[in-house]
C-alpha cells in the first residue's frame, strides 16, 4: 500500500533543533510530529510515533531521520 509519495517500506523524518531546546521530527507525507530533549530520546519517540500511527501490517520497515 502506498501513502503519500513514500512506499510502505520507508518513512522519512526531517529533524530540526527546537527553538525551545531539544529536537523536533516531522514525517514527510504523513501527519506525524514528535519532539525530545536529545537525539537518542528522539529516535525512541519517532519509533513510538510510527507504531501508533500505522496498523502493524502497514507499518514502514525503514525509518530514516535527516538532521537539517
Amino acid at each position: 500500500m502506498q501513502r503519500g509519495t513514500m512506499s510502505s517500506s520507508e518513512i522519512i523524518f526531517l529533524v530540526e533543533e527546537s527553538p525551545e531546546g531539544g529536537y523536533e521530527a516531522k514525517a514527510l507525507g504523513e501527519s506525524i510530529f514528535t519532539e525530545a530533549e536529545s537525539m537518542d530520546e528522539l529516535r525512541t519517540m519517532v519509533r513510538d510515533a510510527v507504531r501508533c500511527h500505522f496498523e502493524e501490517d502497514e507499518r514502514p520497515q525503514m525509518i530514516r531521520q535527516y538532521l537539517q
